[in-house]
């Protein structure tokens, strides 16, 4: 099943975007309308886009239960993801108060996305290409891996920058080429591989070693940091597992050919945690 192309512009000024997400406005402001996805889109016809397959470093999530300030991973790699991915898509001297984007050049750059629905958010699900499009605006567009290797997605994963985190309505073929981008990426210790916990385990004797020392897949972190916001900054682990089976993340586990949930693959002992599957043996159920 092909894609849809959507030209527009990439536009960062007043926004918040990291590795693995930014703001994109159609050429049509119907485009998404058009196409059925239902995007959150402002009154441009812009949205906010979720890069498919991949998933980098956080630099401000903020835990449903949590009062205070949004919390990150190791800033040096977060940041260069998303440094990394403006870079990709034309900007230069990106300045930034805090999270937020207040100078570039150019203040926004011509690109496309192929796409074919939105996440649960509102963002499009995207593949992101800097520059024009020989194609028709809104058309069907066959995406292999030739094409995929193009894509910032992919270039962040190849470098290390961005964890492949795969979903359903990924098809195999692109996983299979993003698999082996992020195998080449961890031979090479590359960026987040260079000091990666995901499976070999990361201890936490406070909650501030999440964020601060820990280089571990961010769907994990994310868990951890909503377990521990209920917690009240408590940094045992001793209810993390029946908090994740709770929670009931579906996935598929590919070597096994099994489908599982997100408990069954996650090792706590004592102070430590780790995935008993590498990132990229994972199929995570879109929600």
């Amino acid at each position: 099943m092909p894609l849809s192309l959507i030209k527009g512009q990439y536009r960062i000024l007043r926004t918040e975007p990291d590795g693995d997400s930014i703001r994109f406005v159609p050429d049509d402001p119907d485009a998404f309308t058009k196409l059925r996805l239902k995007a959150r889109v402002n009154r441009a016809g812009g949205a906010q886009l979720r890069l498919d397959a991949i998933d980098a470093l956080e630099t401000h999530y903020t835990p449903a239960a949590h009062g205070g300030s949004p919390l990150h991973q190791p800033l040096h790699l977060a940041h260069a993801a998303g440094a990394r991915l403006l870079d990709l898509l034309g900007f230069r001297d990106v300045r930034r108060d805090g999270e937020t984007v207040v100078e570039a050049s150019p203040e926004r750059t011509p690109g496309h996305i192929l796409t074919r629905f939105a996440d649960k958010y509102g963002r499009p699900v995207s593949f992101a290409f800097a520059g024009t499009a020989g194609q028709e605006d809104l058309s069907p567009v066959f995406v292999d891996a030739a094409l995929l290797r193009q894509s910032a997605n992919h270039r962040l994963v190849a470098e290390g920058l961005a964890y492949p985190t795969f979903y359903s309505k990924l098809f195999p073929d692109l996983r299979e080429e993003l698999t082996a981008a992020a195998g080449k990426a961890r031979a090479a210790a590359a960026g987040v591989w260079a000091d990666d916990v995901t499976t070999s385990g990361g201890t936490i004797e406070a909650v501030a070693d999440l964020g601060e020392r820990l280089v571990l897949l961010p769907k994990l972190f994310r868990r951890l940091a909503d377990y521990f916001a209920l917690g009240g900054g408590d940094p045992s682990l001793d209810g993390f597992a029946e908090f994740l089976a709770a929670r009931d993340d579906r996935l598929f586990v590919i070597s096994d050919a099994h489908a599982t949930g997100l408990d069954t693959i996650v090792e706590v002992t004592g102070r430590s945690v780790r995935m008993t599957r590498p990132p990229e043996d994972l199929i995570f159920i879109e929600a």
